[in-house]
This record gives structure tokens, sequence and C-alpha cells, in this order.
């Protein structure tokens, strides 16, 4: 039946398409997630002509959803003539999903962030969770997300976020440390273009709140500093990326441009930030794996000890430790070869070697501080990942970083996902 499905439809593909039209379009195999979901997102529906260009864009995108493990289709001929049935076999991920993310170094700091996602609420496709940090302080945060709220195109992002943590603020050739607070609410439009192309825009409005807690003090530089500010967003992102469980390949391009208005000018002054993410993924055989991400990043270089780009363990640099440095601009490279040592059924054992690399400007300086050797940190290390197959982002991740630049550290990273 299976082969008879293939010869037919490639028949299709090669007469004449305005001949054949689509009867139906059937789901398979789904449970939670709705068939009318399915459907609305879908290019092919009754009554459209046959093409087996749209048909593979339908299971690509399906392939992406957090909801979906794997998806494939088949083509059968319908009672009318010149009509056929379209089925879509849909293989679920369980989506109720704990998220975790643990970072040490050598200097005995510990952080670690809990969470728990719905990734199919409603059976629509819809996200709905949070989180629960502990960095020295409390954190939390609750986030909404309906990519198809609307429509195929048209979606919202709600989310709430009240972070506290400890900030290394850098002045004079010295350090202090401040309790930092970032109470925010955002508000976003999502808007996807077609397949490879999509954007967020919105607005969020927050306070940060910096309070001295020990190191040097300069009288320019405030000991209590409450700022409330808007932060105006724009996120494009081209995505061309294609996924067989654990296995990416493919290009992806995310730029992020923001506009922050503070209400206090003198200590932390408007400024514009943006940054773009490159990703680069190549599979290699069977069992084999390259990933890539290069991020570079520039805002309004102001001299300031608040500056926005952070250098840290659970964002960029695994095992440098956390929230070590700061500067106005940045470029940060990840690479790292993945490759699967075991599989069988739903499980699938991972490791992987990673260099990642980066380098800062300095708040006020110029560009030729990304030379600058204490600004360049890089850290090679070794990673496993055990994964579930059929759970969405169910991917276990320990990796182990070592600097090798001057005065570095080393240390392990845990967390829920891969790392990019």
């Amino acid at each position: 039946m299976k082969h008879l499905s293939v010869l037919l439809f490639l028949l299709v593909s090669f007469a004449n398409a305005q001949e054949y039209k689509v009867a139906d379009l059937k789901i398979q195999g789904n449970k939670k997630l709705k068939t009318s979901f399915v459907k609305k997102i879908a290019f092919i529906k009754s009554g459209v002509v046959l093409d087996s260009s749209l048909i593979e864009e339908d299971i690509r995108l399906l392939k992406r959803l957090p909801s979906i493990a794997h998806a494939s289709y088949q083509v059968f001929p319908a009672i009318e003539p010149n009509e056929f049935n379209v089925f879509y076999n849909i293989e679920e991920n369980f989506t109720i999903i704990p998220s975790a993310n643990v970072y040490t170094t050598n200097d005995d700091e510990f952080a670690y962030r809990l969470g728990l996602y719905e990734f199919n609420l409603f059976g629509q496709n819809i996200t709905f969770g949070g989180f629960y940090q502990k960095d020295i302080y409390d954190s939390y945060a609750i986030n909404f997300r309906a990519p198809f709220l609307f429509s195929r195109k048209l979606g919202l992002a709600v989310n709430f976020q009240n972070l506290t943590t400890q900030e290394p603020v850098f002045f004079d050739n010295t350090t202090a440390d401040y309790r930092y607070n970032n109470e925010s609410f955002e508000v976003l439009g999502l808007y996807q273009f077609n397949f490879t192309n999509r954007l967020e825009f919105g607005v969020n409005f927050f306070t940060e709140d910096y309070e001295y807690k020990s190191g040097a003090t300069n009288p320019n530089v405030p000991q209590a500093l409450v700022v409330d500010k808007m932060l105006y967003k724009l996120i494009y992102e081209y995505n061309n990326l294609n996924y067989d469980y654990q296995y990416v390949e493919g290009f992806r391009s995310i730029f992020n441009f923001q506009y922050v208005h503070s209400t206090d000018d003198d200590m932390l002054p408007d400024f514009l930030i943006g940054w773009n993410d490159f990703q680069y993924f190549k599979r290699f055989g069977k069992r084999g794996n390259w990933a890539n991400r290069l991020r570079l990043g520039l805002a309004t270089n102001d001299e300031t000890p608040f500056a926005p780009f952070a250098v840290d363990n659970n964002l960029n640099i695994r095992g440098v430790g956390n929230l070590i440095d700061r500067g106005t601009a940045a470029i940060v490279l990840n690479t790292e070869y993945r490759y699967t040592l075991y599989e069988k059924g739903w499980f699938s054992l991972q490791g992987n070697a990673f260099v990642d690399a980066g380098s800062w400007r300095n708040p006020g300086g110029d560009l030729g501080d990304f030379a600058d050797s204490q600004n360049l940190r890089v850290y090679p290390g070794l990673g496993l990942r055990f994964i579930h197959k059929k759970i969405f982002n169910a991917i276990f991740r320990i990796d182990y970083g070592v600097g090798v630049t001057p005065d570095s550290t080393q240390g392990l990273v845990f967390g829920i996902g891969q790392y990019f």
C-alpha cells in the first residue's frame, strides 16, 4: 500500500497539476494535538491543487512544532476522478516538560533554574509555563506564547519576569557587587511571512533596581539606583533548519534589535542594542552533527558600569562562571561536534566536543578591545546528551569547559535542551 501511494504521488507530481485536486486532508496519529489546528496551519486543504512542494512544506513545519516528534505523509486516490486524499501521519511528543539548568565553576559558584512548561496547551501548540531561579537570590517568570493564535501567520506572546541576581559592576579597574532586580512585563505580536521568515515586535515595561552589596565604591557610581524603563523590541528570523529527531541540518539567522528608553538619563541613558545569531548545522553520516553559532552584538558605547552584554556560563561560554564581565559589543563563537554514541527505540546517547570563544568591547572603549587578551575567553570542553526522542526538548545536557586563556576558570554546566 505504501509503494502504491508513492507511485501515485510521483505520477501526480509529473502530470499537469491543474488536473488533480485534493479531495480531503486527513490527520492520523494525533491524540492531544487537535486535528482542526493541523488543518488551520496546513497549506494543503480540500479543493486545492495537489502540489508536492506544498505538502513537503507542511511536513517541515509540522516537524518543527514542539508537539510533534516526527511527521510523514501519504497520498491515495479518492472516489472522484482526478482527486486524491492526502494523509498526514503524526508522531506526537509528550509536551508537559520540566526544565532545569545548573551551573558551577571551580570558585564554588552554584546557581540553578527549575521550570515547568506545557508546549501544547489545549492541543493548539500554545506554550505556557514558568521558572524559578536561585542564583544567590530568588527569581521567577511566567511565559505565554501562541504563534498561531489568530491564524497560520499571526500570534501573540506575553511574558512576566521578576529576576534578581548578584551583578558585578566594573569601573576604574575595580569591581563592586550589586543586588540587581529586573521586574518586567512584555507583549509581543508574532507574524510569520512564510515558512522561512518570521517577525516579532512589541514593547517591554520594566524597572531596574541596583543595590550596592560589597566591593569598590566611587562617588560617581551610586550605591542605590531604581529606574523605570521602556523597551521597544524587534526580532527577525530566517529559519531554514530541517529536523530529524535529534539531528539538525541547515541555516538559521536571528536578528534582535532593541531601543531602551530610561527615566534616568544621567546614570542609565537611552541606548540602542542589536545582535545577530547565525547558526549553521551539518550532518555527517548517520550519527554525526556539526553545530555552530556565531553572535555579533553592538550597543550604544556609553562609558557605564551597567553595560548590556554579559559574559556568562549559561549564555555563551561554558565554564567561564556566572556573569563575570560586561561590554558594549560582543563577538562569540560556539562550535561543537555531536556524535550519537548509542541509540535504541526512544533513547539516544550523544557525545560532543566543543569550543566556546568570545571577546567584548569595554564600555566607552573601541573595537581594538576585541584583541585585548584580558577580554578574550576560549573554553574547549566535552559533554554528554541523554535524549528522549518522543518528549519535546527532553535532552539532559552536561558540559565541562576548561579555559585556556589567562586567568581562566573551569566548570560544569547542566541543562535541559541543547546549548544552542
